[in-house]
């Protein structure tokens, strides 16, 4: 490849990635959910098989992914609006990305015993 043709991403190109990952897997979750929920008008054994599936321990991990692109999508989602509306805005881009990245740790910490706690007991016992 050429000198100066591959574009090396800086903060600004992967908080736009994961913005748009996050959206689409949050979008594809919904999608789910509006039929799982409908399955309920079908046939309530079906949907009482479904629900209990969500009680596993992996279903556990997948709601805390959930939980980790939902809180990602809406803390990223607020810079961006801090970007487009603020005047200083696109000059602290940067700095405010890195704080929406420390927050989601330390929310994503806070979110760990509660949503994946139910997996620990299932899988360890209480």
């Amino acid at each position: 490849m050429p000198a100066g043709t591959l574009y090396r991403g800086r903060e600004g190109m992967w908080s736009w990635v994961a913005h748009r990952v996050t959206g689409v897997l949050i979008f594809f979750f919904l999608f789910v959910h509006v039929l799982d929920t409908a399955l309920v008008r079908v046939s309530p054994e079906a949907y009482d098989k479904v629900v209990a599936t969500y009680k596993t321990p992996i279903v556990a991990l997948l709601e805390y992914g959930l939980v980790a692109a939902i809180l990602f999508h809406a803390l990223n989602g607020l810079r961006v609006i801090a970007v487009d509306f603020w005047v200083k805005g696109s000059r602290y881009q940067k700095q405010m990305l890195w704080t929406v990245v420390a927050l989601w740790v330390v929310l994503m910490l806070g979110a760990l015993y509660p949503v994946v706690g139910h997996a620990a007991r299932e899988l360890f016992g209480s």
